[in-house]
């Protein structure tokens, strides 16, 4: 009897050990990732780490450089910057960054070789550390190009052209390259795009690639669908095409251009487009830098979006302050110095440096204000960056 039972008892105990053999060779044994609570092994069930699972705060910032291109991405502790404006805009470009608390780029996008895109890049090559960089295809022989070629060389920065279709992953978010589809004899359709995607929510940005482009890019298959879309060319309306337009479908978009421009940009033709579609838009010639912030779901502002719906003029005279909006505002400005010669304070923007007058009606936000008794005092705290339309 005693045999019988010794011998059961062993039977039991083997296949105890064949039944956790078995579970440790699929996930583990039970209880632990890879089964459920029961021990039952879940194979299709893959574990969520917490890389795949958060979603972090992304803040994208239109950098007000003129009639330029800068955008600087942060999310977590990553950033990345898509152009750098003019050859003169370079200082700003790194202060700004600094004031964002960057000291280094996991990448550095320059879209295509013109001067108001790359000009600026020299400086932040020379003053950041810089994970990846990627460029257009397509070399120009000029001052400008060599300078940033040159400046790569120093840091020992190798550059490349990344395929569409690729993803990269910046922080918790990641973005696509969308263009360039092929070769093109115009650098503006050679230009660099992407879809930035953080949770939800997605940003569009194709620097100055055309109509030719955009159509390309469609053809590819690849979805462009945004709900922020950074204006293709400035606005310019070589670029923003109706079948584009019609494919990115965005709740919001942004121009960046110089106030009283020579180009005329903001076109008619993309702002009626955009108007038509019920789109917000924000400008830089307007509004200065604009910030746009991601939590994964919804996207808030640092400003509100521009109502004024006001094209520039393809005409030459904008040299002369005859340029849509530009004029408007530089005949009112010796009135508003009179008026406020008596006293006034400044108003500085936490957010992006931005100064203004005490009377500016685009003040930010009332917890984003720091006041200033004089402009000197301003400067001294490194709210040196005065707004266009008020101009301190």
């Amino acid at each position: 009897m005693k045999k019988k039972i010794w011998t059961g008892l062993l039977g039991v105990f083997a296949a105890v050990l064949l039944l956790a053999g078995a579970g440790a060779g699929k996930g583990g044994l039970p209880g632990t990732p890879g089964t459920g609570q029961d021990g039952i092994l879940k194979a299709e069930a893959a574990p969520v780490t917490k890389e795949t699972s958060e979603v972090s705060t992304a803040r994208v910032h239109f950098i007000d450089v003129g009639q330029g291109d800068a955008t600087l991405i942060q999310c977590g502790a990553h950033a990345m910057l898509i152009d750098a404006g003019d050859n003169d805009e370079g200082t700003a470009v790194q202060l700004y960054l600094k004031k964002q608390g960057v000291k280094s780029l996991d990448y550095l996008i320059l879209t295509h070789p013109d001067a108001d895109h790359i000009g600026g890049a020299d400086v932040i090559i020379t003053k950041f550390p810089i994970g990846k960089v990627f460029m257009a295809d397509y070399e120009k022989d000029n001052k400008t190009y060599q300078e940033v070629i040159t400046a790569l060389s120093d840091q020992k920065l190798k550059w490349s052209t990344p395929a569409p279709g690729k993803s990269y992953a910046l922080g918790t978010a990641q973005f696509t390259i969308l263009a360039p589809c092929g070769s093109y004899e115009d650098p503006n359709n050679s230009s660099i795009a992407l879809l930035f995607q953080n949770g939800d929510n997605s940003f569009l940005f194709t620097g100055d690639a055309e109509e030719e482009a955009e159509g390309d890019m469609l053809e590819a298959g690849r979805s462009v669908k945004a709900d922020v879309y950074k204006a293709g060319h400035h606005g310019s309306a070589t670029a923003s095409s109706t079948a584009f337009l019609k494919a990115v479908r965005p709740e919001f978009a942004v121009i960046s251009c110089a106030e009283g421009n020579s180009y005329g940009h903001p076109h008619a033709e993309v702002l009626n487009s955009l108007r038509s579609m019920h789109v917000k838009v924000f400008r830089t010639d307007e509004q200065g830098s604009i910030i746009a912030e991601s939590d994964g779901s919804g996207i808030t502002w640092n400003c509100a979006p521009s109502e004024t719906w006001q094209s520039g003029e393809r005409t030459g005279s904008a040299a002369l302050g005859q340029t849509g909006v530009g004029s408007s505002r530089k005949a009112a400005e010796p009135e508003k110095e009179k008026a406020g010669a008596a006293k006034e304070t400044y108003i500085g923007n936490k957010n992006n440096g931005k100064l203004h007058r005490s009377d500016c009606s685009k003040l930010p936000k009332q917890e984003n204000r720091v006041t200033f008794d004089t402009k000197q005092d301003a400067v001294r705290a490194g709210y040196d960056d005065p707004c266009k339309l008020c101009k301190p």
